[in-house]
Parts: C-alpha cells; sequence; structure tokens
C-alpha cells in the first residue's frame, strides 16, 4: 500500500490526496510536521516539505507537480488531464495557476499567520499580511466565478486536476472561515459539486486540535 506523507491543512498534500482518491489508489496518510525538519523525512525529500509519496515499490516520490504527472502517466484512467492538446494544456495552466498563484497571494500567508504562528508559537499573526490574502481571495474567487460560469466544471465539461488544485486551496481557505459564500453564488455553486465527490469530501474530515472549522465546512449543500 502506498503511503502519503502529509499534514492537515498542506494544499499540496490535500491535491495529491485527491489525485490518489480519483485514481483510486489505496494508500495510507501519515501526519508530517515538516517544521520539525525531522532527519528521516529529509532522507525522503532534502526540501523537507510535504507531499511525499511512497508507492509500493518504495520509492519516494516529492514535488506536487511532479507527483501529479506521476500519476497522470502511471494511473491514465481516469484521465484528470483530459482532451486534446488545447484541452490538456488548459487543465495545465489552471493547476498551475492554483498551485502557484493563489498559494503565494493567499493560501500561504494565512497557514502561515493563522495556523502556524498561533498555533505552533511561531511569533504573532501579521494583520497585513492576513487583509492582504483577504484581498487577493476576491480577485480568486471571482476568476472561479467566471470559469464555472462558462465551463461547469473549471477547464471544461468534466473534473479535472484544475478543479482538484482549485478545491485543495479553497478547502484550506474555507477552514480558517475566510470565505463569504454569500457574495459568491456561482463558485459556490462550483464548490458544491466538487464537494459532493468523494476524492473531496475524504479532505472534509481532517481537523486540527484547538481550532475548528465553520459549521458548514463538511455540508455539501450550504
Amino acid at each position: 500500500m502506498a503511503t502519503l506523507y502529509h499534514h492537515w491543512l498542506s494544499p499540496p498534500a490535500r491535491l495529491v490526496r485527491v489525485l490518489l482518491d480519483e485514481k483510486r489508489v489505496d494508500y495510507r496518510l501519515r501526519v508530517e510536521k515538516e517544521w520539525e525538519r525531522r532527519a528521516d523525512f529529509l532522507k525522503l525529500n532534502p526540501a523537507g516539505e510535504v507531499p511525499v509519496l511512497i508507492m509500493d515499490n518504495g520509492q519516494p516520490y516529492s514535488g506536487v507537480m511532479a507527483i501529479a504527472e506521476y500519476l497522470e502517466e502511471t494511473i491514465p484512467e481516469p484521465a484528470l488531464i483530459p482532451g486534446n492538446a488545447e484541452e490538456r494544456y488548459e487543465v495545465r495552466r489552471l493547476t498551475g495557476w492554483f498551485h502557484t498563484k493563489i498559494s503565494s497571494e493567499v493560501t500561504r500567508h494565512l497557514v502561515s499567520e493563522k495556523l502556524f504562528k498561533r498555533f505552533l508559537r511561531m511569533g504573532e499573526p501579521d494583520s497585513e499580511a492576513i487583509r492582504c490574502a483577504s484581498h487577493n481571495l476576491k480577485t480568486h474567487l471571482a476568476y472561479i466565478s467566471w470559469l464555472a460560469d462558462r465551463r461547469h466544471y473549471l477547464a471544461g465539461g468534466q473534473f479535472t486536476m484544475a478543479d482538484a488544485a482549485a478545491a485543495a486551496h479553497i478547502s484550506v481557505i474555507d477552514y480558517f472561515g475566510d470565505i463569504t459564500w454569500k457574495d459568491w453564488p456561482i463558485a459556490k455553486e462550483w464548490y458544491m459539486r466538487v464537494k459532493s465527490r468523494r476524492s473531496v469530501r475524504g479532505l472534509l474530515i481532517d481537523r486540527v486540535a484547538g481550532l475548528q472549522p465553520p459549521k458548514h465546512y463538511q455540508k455539501l449543500d450550504f
């Protein structure tokens, strides 16, 4: 059985979890507190970051996009980068958008300030960083709304890796209660569709001790 090293609110690890579940891979989760810089974990990934996926052959795989492409190549069905060259390009473009842009502009700030600093005694939260993330979030929700209004799913008519990447980040942001869903009805409809998938529902079980999500967090119809 495969093993995935992760921590509770890591969007990259959540993306890999969705992909594994979509492709029906049996795996176990192992929480890795990457901030501890554990020596045995650094042997698996010198970057010291989750996710790290250990497949049945014992080989460690790291780097979220490298893992995603590896899974798509080795387990082609169901395809999460489907279609012709143009369609596959769009899936990859959007996956990269959420993996890099929303991460650097929103999620990384929230996880650092609201989780690491508060609960791991890593200093006082930076209110300016939180305000910046909140401001940037509106741009990304507007873009999700624009895409979902035209395509049903973000890259087209079916669920793809782009939706998985977006859901990985949105589920973390929503855990902190930072999305006013009534202001984003189209994005909310997309997220409700995505939350109905078994692969995404599995993410919503995770809890951080001392930090509970809002009441609607696990609800499919909220």
